[in-house]
Parts: structure tokens; sequence; C-alpha cells
């Protein structure tokens, strides 16, 4: 179930459209549903400095990767690599003992949508693929 919670944070846009400018790229498909997101993102001395995507896809992607690209600023790429496997097995696993970092994942993940996990999941797939973690 889509609600204004998760309109709301997909509707945050500041990191959308891709510049061209990076240190690591990918881009990634889910082969259920067709939703497509490519990422850029800017790393300094193994922290992260910026994240920018481009995505064609549901709501529930659309709101991940803007969550992600939002909460993953200065983090380093040891700590994003453990939360990123937490947040996927809380995911997929229907617990709800999220990295603090990204405890507003909730809002995405529902009852009524769990079904939906690998759009919300997506983003986060994309930036296993970057930095080939």
């Amino acid at each position: 179930m889509i609600n204004q919670k998760i309109i709301r944070i997909a509707s945050n846009t500041k990191n959308s459209g891709l510049t061209n400018n990076f240190t690591h790229k990918s881009s990634i498909k889910n082969s259920l549903c067709g939703d497509k997101i490519k990422v850029e993102i800017i790393v300094n001395k193994n922290k992260i400095n910026s994240m920018r995507y481009e995505a064609e896809s549901c709501i529930l992607c659309e709101a991940s990767a803007s969550l992600v690209a939002k909460k993953i600023i200065n983090y380093s790429l040891k700590d994003l690599k453990k939360d990123i496997k937490i947040l996927k097995d809380s995911i997929k696993n229907k617990k709800n003992n999220y990295p603090l970092k990204f405890k507003e994942y909730k809002h995405l993940i529902t009852k009524g949508n769990f079904n939906r996990a690998n759009c919300v999941i997506l983003p986060l797939e994309a930036l296993i693929k970057a930095f080939k973690i």
C-alpha cells in the first residue's frame, strides 16, 4: 500500500539526475518488474561524498533511492557494506531491525507491500554493484 509518507520520501528529488561526475557508477534492472536505476557515486578517502541516481521505476524504488542517496553521505565504505547487508537481510526476513541510519526504511516495507521488497532493494543492489561488495 502506497501512503503519504512514501510519496513524501519519493518526492525528495534533490539527488535525482546524473551529472557524469563520479568515481563509481552502476546500472541495474529488476528482472521481476522492469524497474531500472543508474547511480553515480563520488568517493574520497573511503568516504562517500555524494550519490546521484536516475530511475525508471515505481514509487517504492524512487523512495528507496531518495533515502539511500541522502543517508550515505560521509559514510565509510566499510560501514556501508555492513549496513547494506543488515538492511537487506532485515527486509528479506521481514524483520524490523534496520541499522540506525536506515530506520526510515520501515515506512517503505509494510505488510501491504512486502511482495514488492525487490523494488525497495534495487538501489541497494546498484550500490553493491558499483562498489563490487
